[in-house]
């Protein structure tokens, strides 16, 4: 009888071990825990490429590239500044939080890759064009209106289209080159899409993505009911006069917004985004079966946990990375990782005046951490992440303050700040919407460590602040800082360096290197 037991207790360990090993080598969604949201996706033979939303970064509609449709990269941008003026600049008290650019349609067409984006900032809409999405340099061209949410559309017979609107959908037609629009050609394209889900006083039909299998259009859209959660409707119709049918196609877990993507070997899946609170909004994978000429999503109606994918890998170092400022003589280009808050002024900043720092420095007097300029910024990652910091202080005047933030709306500072010639590390919150200096400890040494830890786990959303003297011993300073999702910001929280001055420009802090880990520490002191 033991033995029998000890056999029973065997099988059912190995087939736990087999379990447990086939769900490591599967993907798991979400496919990215960071905020990379209003996906548009494109397959070009064996490797798939995608463009995001970065809204008011500089620079801005990063592409990604990867061979699985699991693990990306960040590989380029489609524009360094998207224009030169206050609101993008960070000057004369003006912003744009929250705007900059929205959503992009990624295409590829006859040899070129094409990217747009829209931009309420401006009032433009932008096409960029490359023949190497990898290497090449984009061009340009932009006109006036701004196409809200709009998707680029190349029809077999020659025609080029945009899509756009939100709830009366509208198109018209492009140039050839898709440079310019054909006047006289807008008209409605669907009168009411919100109507399959029953929006009424909710988000009406927006997020426009259109695509052509087998010769039947289908136009994908989020709607949000009021009341209810964000959903996927999809339109199809035989050609683009109509009629056209909806059905809603998603609703499970607020999962909704994108569209379609095929793999080599013939499978479909739904490329869409979550709301998830602090650290933003996060790309989901769903298989797609096809069923009398309809995308059916998910799993019987539901957003899988696991898929046949390969296994995701860490978001180091292909979305965020930690940098040493280490460069070669004369090489001043950041990783691709980092992206200015609003346009930067590049005469302010350096990896070059001290070999193996990044040098922030002062050019003017500011009121407030949201309008300095030159914070360098990166997304933070989940479930949970650690950003950390080593800053010299020695060069920092009177009224200066530098450190490390996390940066959103309700933003959260640990840093230096120097007053009458004395330095404090200070931990300053905004968790009430006003920035609030919560904890101050006196600096004598010209050194000080620095680091914020994240813990999305379960929406937790929440922060700790530390300090350290020799990078050993670890002091937690000021109070948690929740870190709730606001749409003046419109993105998840983001790691920042930053030094700016209320009293008088000419100083600056040297940052000696940002490391970032996919965890928090459990023994740091109170």
């Amino acid at each position: 009888m033991k033995a029998i037991l000890l056999r029973s207790g065997l099988l059912t360990l190995l087939l736990m071990l087999i379990q447990f090993s086939v769900i490591a080598q599967s993907a798991h969604n979400p496919i990215i825990h960071a905020d990379v949201p209003d996906l548009s996706m494109i397959r070009v033979g064996n490797t798939y490429y995608m463009s995001s939303t970065t809204m008011h970064m500089s620079p801005g509609l990063p592409i990604m590239k990867s061979t699985d449709l699991v693990n990306w990269k960040l590989i380029g941008y489609a524009y360094n500044t998207l224009a030169d003026m206050d609101e993008l600049n960070l000057t004369n008290g003006k912003s744009t939080y929250g705007r900059g650019s929205w959503a992009s349609s990624l295409r590829y067409h006859n040899g070129t890759y094409y990217v747009t984006t829209f931009a309420q900032t401006t009032g433009k809409t932008y096409i960029y064009t490359t023949k190497d999405i990898e290497k090449g340099l984009w061009k340009e061209v932009s006109f006036k209106p701004s196409y809200h949410d709009h998707s680029l559309f190349f029809d077999d017979d020659g025609g080029v289209y945009l899509i756009y609107g939100g709830g009366k959908l509208r198109i018209l037609e492009l140039t050839a080159d898709a440079s310019a629009v054909k006047p006289g050609t807008e008209r409605v394209l669907i009168e009411n899409a919100s109507t399959p889900s029953g929006t009424q006083g909710g988000l009406p039909a927006e997020g426009s993505q259109l695509f052509k299998v087998n010769g039947k259009y289908y136009l994908f859209n989020i709607t949000w009911p009021k009341g209810g959660m964000r959903t996927v409707v999809i339109h199809r119709a035989d050609n683009l006069a109509g009629p056209w049918e909806g059905r809603v196609a998603l609703q499970d877990l607020g999962v909704a917004q994108g569209g379609l993507i095929d793999t080599p070997d013939g499978k479909w899946y739904s490329y869409l985004f979550r709301d998830f609170g602090g650290v933003g909004r996060i790309p989901y994978l769903v298989p797609v079966t096809w069923e009398d000429g309809w995308p059916v999503l998910g799993v019987n109606g539901k957003v899988p946990e696991t898929l046949d994918l390969p296994a995701n890998k860490s978001l180091i170092p292909g979305i965020v990375d930690s940098d040493e400022f280490t460069r070669k003589k004369g090489e001043a280009a950041l990783p691709l990782v980092w992206q200015w808050n609003h346009n930067p002024d590049n005469k302010l900043w350096s990896v070059n005046d001290r070999k193996g720092y990044m040098r922030l420095k002062t050019g003017r007097i500011d009121t407030s951490f949201v309008q300095a300029r030159n914070t360098l910024t990166q997304r933070t990652i989940g479930p949970e992440s650690t950003g950390a910091t080593a800053l010299d202080v020695t060069n920092l005047k009177d009224g200066d303050f530098a450190g490390l933030s996390l940066l959103q709306k309700n933003y959260g500072l640990v840093g230096v700040k120097r007053e009458n010639g004395q330095n404090a590390v200070v931990m300053v919150s905004a968790s009430s919407g006003k920035p609030v200096e919560v904890q101050r400890v006196p600096l004598s040494q010209k050194t000080v460590y620095l680091k914020a830890e994240c813990d999305f786990k379960d929406r937790k959303d929440t922060a700790l602040f530390y300090y350290s003297l020799d990078n050993k011993t670890w002091t937690r300073i000021g109070e948690p800082l929740k870190m709730p999702y606001t749409l003046p910001h419109f993105m998840g929280y983001r790691f920042g360096l930053f030094t700016y001055a209320t009293q008088q420009a000419g100083g600056y802090a040297d940052f000696d290197y940002f490391r970032i880990s996919n965890t928090i520490s459990r023994t740091a002191q109170n």
